[in-house]
């Protein structure tokens, strides 16, 4: 499942630094998260970090996207040309 920042996004700056997909940028009034990018750190780390940081809450599962641990891991394979 790919993550979503919602209307509370008070534009820190936290989260987009700390995504190792490059999935979060600046969108025209608060930060997004490419869902295509998005693998919620699978294969990076062991929980999103954009989440760990964000000191409001404000990202959550997007109920657009919901795949399982194994769509997200062939994704990070797909995104960053490592062997599966």
């Amino acid at each position: 499942m790919a993550l979503l920042i919602d209307d509370s996004c008070i534009n820190c700056d936290m989260c987009e630094p700390e995504c190792p997909n490059q999935a979060i940028t600046m969108g025209d009034e608060i930060y997004e998260i490419d869902s295509e990018l998005c693998t919620e750190c699978v294969g990076h780390y062991d929980k999103p970090t954009c989440i760990s940081v964000c000191p409001i809450d404000c990202i959550d599962p997007d109920p657009a996207h919901q795949e399982s641990d194994d769509e997200l891991l062939l994704r990070y394979h797909l995104i960053t040309g490592k062997p599966i």
